[in-house]
């Protein structure tokens, strides 16, 4: 029997805000090495995350078209999702989607906001760059950046001739407890986030997949501005 296919909102499995579903996380992990001795796949991943972070460290905004898929073994379900992410300094996110149901996710620099698909309620937390940075990554690349202390390069392969690395992260202590791998895909040239790869302890699975990665883009500046929608109640989770 063939796997049925719905909707998914920014994240299954890597975190729960009340009864309001599981999030996602992910983008880009950077992380410092340098250590001494002949440079193997570790030490080679680690200087591709290197250049990653140097690639980054200067942007002040992003924009990219993103695909999810949140396969549900035991349901024989796979949810999906599509549409653009917005980035911004410091800790602003922005997640809007190709679908019908009405859902938000949202981070403007003080507090996170999410809703599920016709919910009565946002679910808003504080911004803590560390305690939401193992869960959604990509928000420490648009805070302080320390990636470092919560991740570690396990391995590094080619693909594609050599034009992509699959980079294989692990946490570090408890920085992330509730993630246990995160398999990210970089472009080699360029240093860009291509695909974003999840598991969680619960043996949960998170895909995303990056295209249209744009640097800088010139954003409105009430983009990351939270509007309470209409009968909608803000609840503290």
């Amino acid at each position: 029997m063939g796997m049925r296919l719905r909707h998914v909102g920014p994240g299954e499995r890597v975190h729960r805000f009340g009864g309001g579903g599981r999030f996602l996380l992910a983008v880009v992990l950077l992380l410092a090495a340098g250590r001494a001795g002949a440079a193997g796949p570790e030490e080679d991943g680690e200087a591709l995350l290197r250049r990653v972070g140097e690639r980054y460290a200067s942007v002040r905004s992003l924009s990219a078209s993103f695909r999810q898929e949140v396969p549900l073994q035991n349901l024989g379900i796979v949810r999906k999702a599509s549409g653009k992410i917005y980035l911004g300094r410091p800790l602003k996110m922005r997640w809007d989607y190709r679908s019908p149901d009405t859902q938000l996710f949202l981070a403007d620099g003080e507090y996170f906001y999410f809703r599920p698909p016709d919910s009565p309620q946002v679910i808003r937390r504080k911004a803590d760059e560390k305690s939401l940075g193992g869960k959604i990554p990509l928000l420490l690349l648009f805070g302080k950046g320390q990636i470092a202390e919560m991740f570690r390069v396990e391995s590094a392969s080619p693909r594609k001739g050599g034009e992509e690395t699959v980079l294989r992260l692990l946490p570090r202590g408890d920085g992330a407890p509730e993630v246990r791998r995160v398999d990210l895909v970089v472009s080699t040239g360029d240093a860009l986030i291509r695909e974003v790869h999840l598991y969680d302890r619960l043996g949960g699975e998170n895909h995303l997949y990056l295209s249209d990665v744009t640097l800088d883009p010139v954003l409105p500046g009430d983009l990351f501005r939270f509007r309470l929608p209409p009968g909608v109640a803000v609840v503290d989770g």
